[in-house]
């Protein structure tokens, strides 16, 4: 008895089940094309991005040290910078002041 109910639950259950493997089988390949062009385009932004990455990555290198270098050089100027400024105030201080006049 057992026997019989476990042949008729198997014979609804395989066309059943056949018929979930088939569904998934023809959803699988129906998106297929979508998951080749996601993962075509996650590479290609990921080599764009790593490359974007190193070039950014370099400029920064090479901006820093510039200023770096710009810093070291310019620094013993600087007392020589706050003396020609102090000069150039003094100068323009003594010189007498003209008055503007507006015609219209």
């Amino acid at each position: 008895m057992i026997g019989s109910l476990l042949a008729l639950v198997m014979v609804l259950a395989v066309p059943l089940i056949l018929l979930a493997v088939l569904l998934k089988l023809v959803l699988a390949l129906l998106f297929l094309p979508f998951r080749i062009l996601g993962f075509v385009l996650k590479l290609v932004t990921g080599i764009v991005g790593a490359v974007a990455g190193v070039l950014f990555s370099g400029i920064g290198l090479g901006l820093a040290a510039l200023v770096i270098v710009a810093f070291v050089v310019l620094l013993p100027l600087l007392p020589l910078v706050v003396v020609g400024l102090g000069i150039a105030l003094v100068v323009r201080a003594s010189r007498p002041r003209t008055a503007v006049r507006v015609v219209g």
